[in-house]
C-alpha cells in the first residue's frame, strides 16, 4: 500500500484548511474538510497549545490515518500552571506553584518523549523545566524539589501515580498564584522607582544611567523601558 505523510504543528482545536496544514493535504487528493474536523476532535482538550500532527494518506484509496503528538513539556506546563508564559529571569522571579501530581499528570503525558527509565526519573525532568520557567513545585524552588525527590520526599505521591487535585487543593494553588503575581508587581515597582532615581542622577548621561541600573540588578525589560528614548536608538 502506497502512502503520503503529512506532518504539522497546529493550535490545539484550531486545525484549518489554511497553511500549513491546508496546503499539504491537497496536493494529496484527501478530503480537507475531514481531516481538519478528526484533527480538531482528537485535539480539543489541547486548545492554547501547539500541538504536533502526522496525517498518513492511502494514496489508492484516500483514506487517511491520524496521529496526535503531545505539545511541549513547558506548554503543558503553562497549562496546568494557568500561566500564559513563564519568569522573566526564573532565577530571581516565580509566576505560580504546581502540585506533584500536576508534575506526575505531565510526566505521565510525556512519557515517552522523556530519557527517564522510571516515573521518578521522568518526573525530575519535568521539574528541570519548570526550573527554567520560574515555576515552584510544592511551594518550593524546582531544584529544591528535586533534592526533595532524590531524598524521598515525594516517594509515596509518585508510586501512587496520583494526577488529579481536590478542589481545596485548586483553591490553594490559585490564592498562591495571586500571591506571586503581586510579588512580582511589587518587586517591579519597586524596580521602577530605583531605575527612575538612577536616570534622574544620570539625567546629562544616559549610558552612565543604564550601566547603573544594570548594576543595580534592575531587569533589561524595565531598563529598555525607561532608558531615554535617544539612548534605546543608539
Amino acid at each position: 500500500m502506497a502512502t503520503q505523510t503529512v506532518e504539522s504543528l497546529i493550535e490545539g482545536g484550531k486545525a484549518t484548511a489554511a497553511p500549513p496544514l491546508g496546503p499539504a493535504l491537497g496536493p494529496t487528493g484527501v478530503n480537507i474538510g475531514q481531516v481538519v474536523s478528526e484533527i480538531n476532535k482528537k485535539t480539543a482538550d489541547m486548545k492554547g497549545m501547539q500541538v504536533p500532527v502526522k496525517v498518513t494518506i492511502d494514496t489508492a484509496t484516500k483514506q487517511f490515518t491520524i496521529e496526535i503528538g503531545t505539545p511541549p513539556a513547558a506548554a503543558l506546563i503553562k497549562k496546568e500552571a494557568g500561566v500564559e508564559k513563564g519568569a522573566g529571569n526564573p532565577i530571581t522571579e516565580k509566576v505560580a506553584d504546581l502540585m506533584m501530581e500536576q508534575i506526575i499528570k505531565i510526566a505521565k503525558i510525556k512519557e515517552d518523549a522523556l530519557l527517564g527509565n522510571n516515573l521518578k526519573s521522568k518526573v525530575k525532568e519535568i521539574i528541570g523545566t519548570c526550573q527554567s520557567m520560574g515555576i515552584l513545585v510544592e511551594g518550593m524552588p524546582a531544584q529544591e524539589a528535586m533534592r526533595a525527590i532524590e531524598n524521598g520526599t515525594f516517594d509515596d505521591k509518585i508510586k501512587s501515580g496520583k494526577t488529579e487535585l481536590t478542589a481545596e487543593e485548586k483553591q490553594h494553588l490559585e490564592q498562591e498564584k495571586k500571591k506571586l503575581q503581586q510579588d512580582l508587581e511589587k518587586r517591579r515597582k519597586e524596580f521602577e522607582v530605583r531605575a527612575k532615581d538612577i536616570l534622574k542622577e544620570f539625567e546629562k548621561d544616559p549610558k552612565k544611567a543604564r550601566k547603573a541600573m544594570s548594576e543595580a540588578g534592575i531587569p533589561d525589560k524595565i531598563i529598555n523601558e525607561l532608558a531615554p528614548a535617544e539612548e534605546k536608538k543608539k
